[in-house]
């Protein structure tokens, strides 16, 4: 194999390993805001007022 051909693969599997991370970062930020939503959604669902109590009727 020449140098050429060895600079190409080698430029290649950086590029490659560049896209890899940029994408597993993408995906991190992803999970993040998924769960900053449920957390969001979590607190606003707290409803401290109802079923302190409970009414029985005969």
């Amino acid at each position: 194999m020449d140098i050429a051909a060895l600079s190409v693969v080698l430029n290649q599997a950086k590029v490659q390993q560049q896209v890899d991370v940029s994408l597993t970062k993408k995906a991190l930020n992803q999970a993040q805001e998924n769960s900053n939503g449920l957390v969001k959604m979590m607190e606003q669902s707290v409803q401290p007022h109802l079923g302190g109590s409970i009414d029985i009727k005969k």
